[in-house]
């Protein structure tokens, strides 16, 4: 994937080394790509610095204005955009174009909506402190990093990406060395917007260069990818104390309740464990449905699976593993569920090809499998009977990880959602969460911590900054050496009179 020169052949001097982007289907050059060294990094980010003062100086009308031309070149050029998606990942061109508009949905909610939610707010002074008038805001934390995902080059890395620039931050992007081009897009249509200063810079490479980022002195880095990754980004980050945001993936589970509709729930397990070829954190790859409804639910997903084909051509619903170390993955599990006596009702063993995986639904798997336990991301499927929901809540609760959830029933869908343990749960829908940009997006155990998307994800790039003004002279001065003992006294009599009554 990587080629390297040591010297020019006309000036002698050395030539950065590179790397290919690749297309997952067929293993054409899209394009070439340097890496981008420490020294390389850290300068990005000192430039940023400089550019973060002055973007953080436009205020939010100013970066308002900005992200919504950016917003207007993106939904023009969005066909562009989606070609090179597809030709990086693989994915269909529908696919491309649904993660491109969700992200310009984000832009235009976080551009209106960064002053209203980081802006001035009066807090209560309290009894003691009637004579301060209280205020917290939220300040940019000047550059903030971010190391983005394969799957979703253009929407995951957006939710960090698009929340940081409208709290005021410049932003340095590692995008995944599968997709370069995408990164570099982003950041070469957002200069054409705001050519002043490189407010948002693209730096290409592997770990290495992730690792230079994390090392560089943002103030803070925000990471999509897998659980161990993002433990060795933590790391990285803990030797100069930089706060991390970490999304790392999930074992989604959906539940199918008596009284849902088997219909849409069916619809949704497909279409949620399938599409992107299942490399997706937030897809569905366990399924727990009431034994009132199972045969019902089970002879429809395994309907419309065997509908759904993996290719290259225009006809198939879904593209090739983007990544290839994932096929072995994939096929270690299928293979662990049959030998451990579970039965493929669609796909199998000989689902997984040299590119593509074939969908693939599995039955009678055990809890303890890989297929179960670990986070598949590809189109596979584990259906498992339950006598009630309360058992479902239990095997979906059953996991290290904690992303997403989906619930299908009609009377208990809230409550079982909130039963869940996860960041953000579906009822009756799937994945439903993600296109809400007024909802955090996050998870919890080994999914990650931390929020992008919605109020909670602008204040995630911002810190709070809290201000205490004098509105006049108080009547008993407590932060003087020169407060007296009656002074004492009165406070203790103020305060016994405020809190001391017995209830």
């Amino acid at each position: 994937m990587t080629t390297v020169q040591a010297e020019s052949a006309t000036t002698g001097e050395p030539v950065r080394e590179t790397f290919d982007s690749l297309d997952p289907a067929t293993d054409e050059v899209i394009g070439t790509y340097p890496i981008h060294t420490a020294e390389d990094v850290a300068a990005a980010v000192e430039r940023a610095r400089v550019a973060a003062d002055w973007w953080a100086g436009l205020g939010f009308a100013g970066r308002a204005e900005r992200l919504n031309r950016w917003k207007g070149v993106l939904t023009r050029r969005a066909a562009q955009l989606a070609e090179l998606v597809h030709a990086e990942t693989g994915k269909p061109h529908g696919d491309a174009m649904l993660e491109i508009v969700l992200a310009i949905d984000h832009t235009a909610w976080a551009a209106k909506h960064a002053p209203k939610v980081l802006g001035p707010k009066r807090r209560s002074a309290g009894m003691l402190m009637a004579n301060q008038s209280a205020t917290v805001e939220w300040q940019p934390l000047g550059v903030v990093g971010v190391i983005g995902p394969w799957n979703y080059p253009v929407f995951t890395p957006m939710g960090s990406i698009v929340y940081a620039l409208a709290a005021g931050n410049a932003v340095v992007f590692k995008p995944s060395e599968y997709t370069p081009g995408v990164g570099r897009w982003l950041a070469d249509t957002f200069a054409d917007v705001v050519p002043e200063h490189p407010v948002f810079q693209v730096v290409t490479g592997f770990g290495e260069t992730g690792a230079a980022l994390c090392r560089a002195g943002v103030g803070k880095l925000a990471f999509t990818g897998s659980p161990g990754t993002g433990k060795k980004i933590m790391a990285a980050c803990a030797e100069t104390l930089t706060p991390v945001l970490i999304e790392a993936g999930g074992k989604d589970a959906l539940l199918v309740d008596a009284d849902a509709d088997v219909a849409a729930a069916a619809d949704a397990a497909v279409w949620g464990g399938m599409s992107n070829a299942g490399q997706t954190c937030t897809g569905v790859e366990r399924v727990y449905v009431h034994e009132k409804v199972y045969d019902d639910f089970l002879s429809r997903v395994v309907d419309l699976a065997g509908k759904v084909r993996a290719g290259s051509d225009p006809e198939a619903q879904i593209g090739p593993i983007t990544m290839p170390g994932q096929l072995e993955i994939i096929r270690r599990h299928i293979a662990d569920a049959l030998a451990r006596g579970g039965r493929a009702l669609v796909g199998g063993a000989d689902a997984v090809g040299e590119r593509f995986v074939q969908p693939t639904v599995l039955v009678d798997v055990p809890e303890d499998s890989a297929a179960v336990r670990e986070e598949t991301f590809g189109p596979t499927l584990t259906v498992a009977k339950v006598r009630d929901m309360d058992e479902a809540v239990d095997k979906a609760n059953a996991t290290r990880y904690g992303l997403g959830a989906t619930v299908f029933a009609k009377a208990r869908g809230m409550e079982l959602a909130r039963r869940l343990r996860s960041g953000m749960t579906a009822v009756n829908g799937v994945i439903s969460f993600a296109g809400i940009p007024a909802l955090p997006f996050g998870g919890i155990g080994e999914s990650g911590f931390g929020r992008i998307h919605g109020p909670e994800g602008l204040k995630e790039f911002a810190r709070p900054k809290a201000i205490a003004r004098q509105r006049f002279r108080a009547p008993l001065n407590l932060t003087t050496f020169a407060r007296t003992a009656k002074t004492d006294a009165t406070v203790a009599k103020v305060i016994t009179l405020l809190h001391g009554r017995r209830r």
